[in-house]
């Protein structure tokens, strides 16, 4: 089974419940997480650790995902973004974060095991 633990992730979650079960998920995998709370956090978080993929919700403070995926394409053109986002968040939401270069995308709420899969998609 390949290492974990060498992949480093950003999640970028306002929502307590989905980012605690979510980090923990994760880290029981083996992977290294950084979590943040808002856009702004989430930007910092991926300058300072330049991360294997992003995750990533679509609404949040101070930036919202969009901006978040946008930034982070144009610095680090690379890194996958996973996109995460509620059913009642707008579809249009969704397609606009595709064509900023998002990566793929889950419905809240999500399986913790079904995210594992398409993240390892990406890193392995």
């Amino acid at each position: 089974m390949e290492e974990l633990s060498k992949y480093k992730i950003v999640l970028i979650e306002d929502d307590e419940l989905i980012l605690k079960m979510t980090e923990y998920k994760l880290k029981q995998e083996g992977f290294k997480i950084f979590i943040a709370k808002d856009g702004d956090s989430g930007i910092k978080a991926i300058r300072q650790h330049v991360p294997d993929l992003i995750i990533t919700d679509i609404m949040l403070p101070y930036k919202s995902g969009l901006e978040v995926t946008h930034l982070s394409k144009k610095e680090f053109p690379n890194i996958p973004i996973l996109i995460l986002s509620s059913l009642g968040d707008e579809e249009n939401a969704v397609d606009k974060a595709f064509s900023l270069g998002a990566d793929d995308f889950i419905s809240k709420p999500f399986n913790p095991s079904e995210l594992v899969l398409r993240i390892k998609r990406f890193l392995i």
